[in-house]
């Protein structure tokens, strides 16, 4: 078993699904990867217990159980950026970083794809990366003075409407920005401003960027227009009493919360990060251009040698 300089066990923590047979071969291929490796695997309860089909069990550590948080040197995670958010979930207060591969379709936070995984995993295990901190968000609902929602969020938190448009009042700093209808209000960090706050027409904010946003869906008012304000600022979104019906909070779509009208969702930055491990020195910009496949050749095509802007 590989150990390191003071002797301490290598652990490596898997984060994957079995809902598509990529995924699984991948798993099973980083499993082995790490046992030749002499590196001890690790899975979450639910992980183990889904996995049990495909590969020995009994060699694999419980997350939780055999295996401590504080204790992992690394996750890998094998999927789209889902999986990489329920990975963060696992990780949350940790100093672990995060390899992400993607298996899925855009996969925006993993670092390679799937055609790497063999030399990703070999990096890893050479330590071969650098860490980059992503901020994150601390969340509060109440409502009547109660607490109904105490979580956070990496990519945004979003209240939505449930069945009619919402009747909101977005503030900043304890003071009201604006009041319109809307169909919800998401409040992103730079890492969610390529996630549902760019479906909404939210401004693409580059991870370096210490920032916070506010956007709007589809809001029935003249200053409709996303805000980005600091991360020394709160933000806040509150569903007025006399909205008709309640709405719904979502952290990284996958934390629901429901809310009664006169609900208020506050949003901060976190003293906690995520940490995501980086293993190529590319900067965002390609990043952003090889995901969203955007053109940068113009629609007219490439210009030709001496030839004059028109």
């Amino acid at each position: 078993m590989t150990t390191t300089q003071d002797g301490a066990v290598r652990r490596i923590l898997i984060v994957s699904h079995t809902h598509r047979d990529e995924a699984v071969s991948a798993t099973v291929e980083a499993v082995s990867a790490l046992h030749r490796a002499g590196v001890v695997p690790v899975l979450d309860a639910q992980d183990r217990e889904e996995f049990a089909p495909h590969i020995e069990i009994e060699q694999i550590a419980q997350l939780g159980r055999d295996v401590r948080v504080d204790q992992l040197e690394v996750a890998i995670v094998l999927g789209g950026d889902g999986t990489i958010l329920r990975a963060a979930e696992l990780l949350r207060g940790s100093e672990c970083p995060i390899v992400g591969v993607n298996l899925g379709h855009v996969g925006f936070l993993a670092e390679m794809e799937s055609y790497d995984l063999a030399s990703t995993i070999d990096r890893v295990l050479r330590r071969d990366y650098t860490v980059e901190e992503r901020l994150t968000l601390d969340v509060r609902a109440t409502c009547d003075g109660e607490v109904i929602a105490d979580t956070w969020a990496l990519n945004e938190a979003s209240v939505e409407k449930r069945r009619r448009m919402l009747e909101v009042e977005i503030g900043v700093d304890g003071l009201p920005v604006s009041a319109f209808a809307c169909d919800g209000v998401v409040l992103a960090t730079p890492t969610g401003s390529t996630a549902y706050a760019f479906s909404a027409g939210g401004p693409v904010v580059w991870p370096s960027v210490q920032a916070m946003l506010v956007v709007p869906i589809a809001a029935h008012a003249l200053f409709d227009r996303p805000l980005v304000t600091g991360t020394d600022s709160v933000l806040s979104v509150r569903i007025l009493p006399e909205n008709i019906g309640p709405g719904v909070m979502w952290c990284d779509g996958r934390r629901r919360t429901e809310l009664p009208a006169g609900s208020v969702v506050e949003v901060c930055r976190s003293e906690h990060s995520v940490r995501l491990a980086r293993l190529n020195e590319g900067v965002f910009s390609d990043r952003l251009v090889r995901k969203f496949h955007l053109p940068v050749s113009g629609w007219r095509g490439p210009r030709r040698e001496g030839e004059e802007h028109a």
